[in-house]
């Protein structure tokens, strides 16, 4: 199959040979050390805005409606010291700058002291996540699995995300250093802890293929010396 038709038909593409490894080395020196199970706000980084702008974007550009914008980074460190295990989710979730009332956006929640929101389902399926690999990254130290075809299926419930897991098939999403996994975002998707001592570092950037309805903003919006035009 290729990548559209994984994408439409699974949820989810890896992308392999991306970046090249001396880069990957270059970027996880940049980034350091994460924060607990990561640090957000990766968008305010020049050097991940940049990378954002050209080389991801053109992966992710033809599976959106429109150019794709960079709206959210997060950088996942899974170490040794910062081991952690996700459960089975989906990411609806907005991160903005401030709380308005849209028809359509809601409920509101304050993560980190930035205000999220829950937007239409249309705008959600119009985003693409790429989640760029800076290691070799295997089950053993806490690769992303997935359930193949989720993500199809609009908001799901707890209930409904217990029965996706005896109906979907899990796939675990190995990948190398340099690869990319494409994934929307209403797949279901989750993550053991590691039970390595092979550090796991991805590089997580949310795309959307629209503009918000004012007067919402993203909270991340990419550094204005570094738009393209």
């Amino acid at each position: 199959m290729n990548l559209a038709t994984n994408l439409d038909t699974h949820g989810f593409a890896i992308v392999p040979n991306v970046l090249e490894i001396s880069a990957c080395d270059d970027l996880a020196s940049l980034l350091g050390d994460a924060t607990g199970a990561g640090t957000r706000g990766m968008l305010h980084i020049e050097e991940v805005t940049a990378l954002a702008q050209s080389l991801l974007a053109e992966l992710v550009r033809s599976h959106l409606p429109a150019d794709p914008i960079p709206v959210r980074g997060i950088y996942f460190d899974k170490r040794q010291e910062t081991n952690w295990l996700v459960a089975w989710h989906q990411d609806l979730t907005l991160a903005l700058k401030e709380q308005g009332e849209v028809p359509g956006f809601g409920p509101w929640s304050v993560k980190e002291g930035v205000p999220h929101v829950q937007p239409p389902m249309e705008l959600l399926e119009q985003m693409l996540t790429a989640r760029l690999h800076l290691d070799d990254t295997d089950a053993s130290n806490g690769a992303l699995r997935v359930l193949s075809g989720t993500h199809c299926l609009g908001r799901l419930s707890a209930e409904a995300i217990q029965s996706c897991r005896e109906t979907h098939e899990e796939v675990f999403c190995e990948a190398k250093a340099g690869d990319v996994l494409l994934m929307r975002p209403l797949l279901l998707h989750a993550s053991s802890r590691s039970s390595s001592s092979k550090r796991r570092r991805v590089l997580h950037i949310e795309f959307a293929g629209f503009q918000l309805p004012k007067p919402l903003e993203w909270h991340e919006a990419p550094c204005e010396s570094m738009v393209t035009p």
